[in-house]
């Protein structure tokens, strides 16, 4: 063994001795990264997804980004790191960001009542509680149906035919996923951080994690560089196999909704901002657990979300994600120190349910590889 008397040696003898056991941690990351890859390729041509991005953490660092077939399949404009996609209801979870930066601030609490902050709500909806909004607890009616918009697809008739409509429930009762609930928890934003919604993320989240190209918008916006939305569904006509038929899927994020299903970004933008996320930077420790706590209903059991975040586990490892459009998704592991995002253009993917099977690639490593 070298002598403590000479430093410089000892510490390139300690460094050749940890080489070992790096090569090891990287050699295994990169069959995880080729498992990924395989993994994801096969999934892509068994359910015929024209274009995908893959983004996967580990330990704070990004490491695995790759992005595989069409943003525009009949201009055959490839998926490239740049291209943007809707994450529909998985912007929730910015929302939820969002109420736990304000909560920090002193300007929200999760348990006050909604009337607090809103006036002129109708009376059965003054009770429920901002947390309430936040886990789809609140009993409310949907101002969403099959068809979009209730009340003609006017976005001010449709608040005051959904501010008519009885209760779904009582407050706290169950769980019931709901568009109206961010409608709310959008205004609530506004008042107490005093600016748009969409400027309160840019400033104190997109910016704070380097998302220089995200934004906001639908299929009726103009947005460069995002990703054509795609659907097999049957189109009626008597075509034989046109189940199989690959065509434009259109939909529609009122202003007012933003809050629940607005966004369009990339994986590489999405994996910056889980980062600054989990390492401090959005909200402190204390708040992103609470965050990613479940919503009590009032039997005292957990509801299936927590404060924007739907819940799919809780023990021995918990597991939080944002979903959305049946075409995106990111689950965090956060005691695995692991996340993975999948976002593609076809609904109907769903990769909420391939997500999983990615992440057990990654499972077996050690922390803190770097």
């Amino acid at each position: 063994m070298p002598s403590s008397k000479h430093p410089v040696v000892a510490i390139a003898a300690a460094f050749l001795m940890a080489l070992p056991c790096f090569a090891i941690a990287a050699s295994a990351l990169e069959e995880a990264n080729v498992s990924a890859r395989k993994f994801t390729q096969k999934t892509m041509e068994e359910q015929h997804i024209p274009g995908l991005q893959l983004a996967v953490i580990k330990d704070g660092q990004v490491v695995l980004s790759e992005n595989y077939g069409f943003a525009n399949v009949e201009n055959q404009v490839p998926v490239t790191s740049k291209t943007l996609f809707p994450i529909n209801s998985a912007t929730k979870s910015f929302t939820g960001v969002a109420m736990m930066q304000l909560v920090e601030a002193g300007r929200v609490d999760l348990d006050a009542p909604v009337s607090l902050y809103l006036e002129s709500l109708p009376a059965a909806w003054q009770s429920i509680r901002v947390r309430q909004l936040l886990g789809h607890t609140s009993g409310l009616p949907d101002i969403v149906d099959q068809n979009g918009l209730i009340g003609g697809g006017n976005e001010l008739e449709a608040w005051k035919v959904v501010e008519g409509l009885p209760m779904d429930a009582p407050v706290g009762d169950r769980f019931a996923y709901n568009q109206t609930n961010y409608g709310l928890l959008a205004r609530i934003i506004v008042k107490q951080a005093q600016m748009p919604y969409e400027r309160y993320l840019a400033e104190r989240q997109f910016r704070v994690a380097n998302m220089p190209t995200t934004t906001f918008g639908d299929s009726y916006d103009l947005i460069p560089g995002a990703a054509t939305i795609y659907s097999r569904s049957p189109r009626g006509t008597l075509a034989k196999n046109d189940g199989d038929r690959l065509s434009h899927w259109f939909y529609d994020i009122p202003y007012s909704l933003w809050a629940g299903g607005g966004i369009q970004t990339t994986a590489e933008e999405l994996s910056r901002w889980i980062i600054a996320l989990t390492d401090g930077r959005m909200v402190s420790e204390a708040k992103l657990r609470r965050m990613w706590t479940p919503e009590k209903l009032g039997s005292g059991a957990d509801g299936a979300w927590a404060m924007g975040w739907p819940v799919l586990q809780t023990s021995p490892h918990r597991q939080v994600a944002g979903i959305g459009g049946a075409r995106a998704a990111f689950i965090v592991y956060p005691d695995d120190g692991l996340a993975v995002i999948v976002l593609t253009n076809l609904a109907g993917a769903n990769p909420q349910n391939f997500v999983p099977r990615i992440a057990e690639f990654y499972k077996p490593l050690q922390r803190n590889i770097r």
